[in-house]
Formats: C-alpha cells, sequence, structure tokens
C-alpha cells in the first residue's frame, strides 16, 4: 500500500508535511505504520498548484529518501494546493510513468489501494477511458485507468458522480473475474480549486485516511496517516466517505458506488 498526504489552504511550504516533521511523507515511506506495507520504494511524486490552473509535477523512481532533490525543492516551493505521494507497487512495474499523482489538465489524482484482478481485464479497463482522453493514459496502473475513466464520466461537472462510476465500473470488472479484494482506495483528487478526497472499499477495509485543521497554517492536511503522531486534532474519514476541501470548509458526505445500475 501507498503512502499520500494533501494540502489545501494558505500558501505552505511542501516540506512541512513531506519532509520536515518527525513523521513526515518520506519518512513514512520507509517506516509506514498505519499499513501492511512498511516500505514504500517504488518511486514518488509531487503535483502543486500556484498561480497557473494546470498543476507543476515531479515524480521520479528513486525512494522518497534517497532522493535530496525532492528534499530541496520540497524546502523551497511553497503551494496553496498540493499532493504527494510515495508508492508500493501492487504489481505493475516501477517507472516514472507508474507514479502517482497523475494529471490530466487542471486535475491531479493520487490513490492509495488496490483492484482484485485487474491484469486480467486491463484491457476493458483501457477500453473504457474515452477516446479524446486515451492520450493521456501513460502508464499500466489501475490508478491512472480508474482516474481517466472517472475524467470521462464529467468529472468537471460533478467529482463525486464522476469517481463513483468510474469506481463502480472497475469493481463491477473486478467481480465479473472473481479476484478480491475487488475494490480498496482512499484517494485525492483536484482541480486546483478543491481538494477532494475519497475512503471507500468492497469489503469494508478501506486504506486508512485522516484530517486535521490546522489553525497555525491556515489549511487543511488531508494524510493516509498522521504526520505528527504525538499531536491531537486528526479525525479519521469514515469508510464509505467523500469529503469536499475548501480553504475554508471540510463537507463528508457518503460514497456509495451503485453497481446495480451498471447492470440494468
Amino acid at each position: 500500500m501507498c503512502r499520500w498526504a494533501a494540502w489545501q489552504g494558505e500558501p505552505l511550504f511542501l516540506s512541512e508535511i513531506i519532509s520536515a516533521p518527525d513523521h513526515s511523507l518520506i519518512h513514512q515511506s520507509r517506516d509506514a505504520s498505519k499499513c501492511k506495507t512498511a516500505i514504500n520504494a517504488d518511486g514518488f511524486g509531487l503535483a502543486w498548484y500556484d498561480r497557473r490552473a494546470e498543476p507543476g509535477l515531479y515524480r521520479d523512481v528513486y525512494p522518497a529518501w534517497s532522493d535530496p532533490n525532492l528534499r530541496s525543492l520540497a524546502e523551497q516551493v511553497q503551494a496553496r494546493l498540493f499532493m504527494a505521494h510515495v508508492r508500493a507497487s501492487t504489481g505493475t512495474a516501477t517507472s516514472r510513468n507508474n507514479c502517482h499523482p497523475f494529471v490530466q489538465g487542471r486535475w491531479s489524482f493520487m490513490h492509495n489501494g488496490q483492484v482484485g484482478g485487474f491484469e486480467r481485464f486491463r484491457k476493458s479497463a483501457d477500453m473504457m477511458i474515452d477516446d479524446a482522453l486515451y492520450a493521456h493514459r501513460k502508464g499500466a496502473t489501475d490508478s491512472e485507468a480508474l482516474f481517466l475513466v472517472a475524467c470521462g464520466l464529467g468529472i468537471d461537472h460533478d467529482p463525486k458522480a464522476a469517481l463513483a462510476g468510474s469506481v463502480a465500473r472497475f469493481e463491477a470488472l473486478s467481480r465479473s473475474h472473481g479476484e478480491g479484494p475487488h475494490m480498496r482506495m482512499a484517494a485525492a483528487v483536484s482541480d486546483g480549486r478543491t481538494l477532494f478526497a475519497v475512503r471507500y472499499a468492497s469489503d469494508g477495509l478501506a486504506p486508512s485516511l485522516f484530517y486535521r485543521w490546522c489553525a497555525d497554517w491556515r489549511g487543511w492536511a488531508v494524510v493516509s496517516e498522521p504526520y505528527d503522531l504525538d499531536r491531537a486534532g486528526w479525525t479519521e474519514v469514515p469508510q464509505g466517505s467523500f469529503c469536499t476541501f475548501t480553504p475554508q470548509d471540510c463537507r463528508i458526505t457518503a460514497f456509495a458506488p451503485n453497481l446495480t445500475d451498471l447492470a440494468a
């Protein structure tokens, strides 16, 4: 399982979450505490928004703790919204194109979880990507395909419905191929204005997801696991939830992809 962290609020140095805390994202990449995979060494990535509509993107295949460029970048770059990810592969190759976050236009996406049996139906999953978006399919992961399918289902207009539709399609494919867990996910997606996060699993065993309002920094931290284990204030996102974070507000609603609609 992967680890990730996101920020939405006043401009913040990326290092405040990625590298500075005792249990920073970089520290989690080799000593995670909230998942079975303690080592996340199959690459990393950053997407951040500043003055342009489309995000900056930096990804590489090295373990996050071994890249001095990542630490230098994090110490110099401030962003009002950013997403950072350290990867533990669930089967696909370690390559830059398979590192999160994935970007399409102004949207960025990162994911922790798995889709059971994906290698058996990868072609079918790819066929669900809208033709106009298929050129953005650079890697081979289930996460990237899930994101691009959501983009084709109207993520610009209704991110929750688009993600729910994509998840339902992938879960249905997994169930038809008979390999579990059919869907486990803790994911974040953003258009540079609003940060969305979802926690869901077909078997009730969704990856961990937490959030906290940071009064001193004036914004929301959304993480796979807290980066400061000795401080209170973290709230665990309930399973089956869709979260919407603006610079001032957090709203949580139910997330329940409807497989029945696909069969109708």
